[in-house]
């Protein structure tokens, strides 16, 4: 009879120890399917924010290259994608995806100032200066992602 027992119980520490090496293995395959799936978001994260700098300096460049000649002929509003020619960065209203997967647009607001030069909402139009604000849009799982930086740039030159 004691063997009876003993085997008995053997098949039950069998199937718990194959019960605790099922679930040991079924929790490591998921954390690292969630860490992979971070580790994806915080690439593409990475990526946009490369992106939207790129964009500024992009748009910087169009400054320094004529105030008169690439910034005046945007209008404040509407939205403009950058293209690079293999020489100077270009605005254009067609819209240009990056890799198939990012949309990167820029657009362009009046500045007004009051009476000690400060920007405010409503006062007088300054001609020498525009907010830019860059948007670097994407398709993830959860719907569209959508990253902006604003800045304030001056005629310079």
């Amino acid at each position: 009879m004691s063997k009876k027992t003993q085997n008995g119980f053997g098949i039950a520490e069998i199937v718990v120890a194959v019960a605790i090496i099922a679930l040991s293995i079924f929790g490591l395959l998921t954390v690292a399917s969630v860490s992979l799936k971070t580790l994806r978001n915080n690439t593409t994260n990475i990526q946009a924010a490369f992106l939207l700098e790129e964009g500024v300096e992009a748009v910087k460049i169009l400054r320094d290259s004529g105030w008169i000649a690439n910034i005046v002929p945007l209008n404040a509003g509407t939205n403009y994608y950058l293209t690079f020619n293999g020489v100077t960065w270009k605005a254009t209203t067609t819209n240009i995806f990056i890799d198939n997967f990012y949309e990167r647009k820029f657009v362009l607001s009046n500045v007004n100032r009051n009476g000690n030069d400060d920007i405010v909402a409503s006062g007088t139009l300054d001609l020498n200066t525009k907010k830019i604000t860059v948007s670097v849009s994407w398709l993830s799982q959860t719907g569209t992602t959508t990253k902006n930086i604003s800045t304030y740039m001056t005629k310079l030159f």
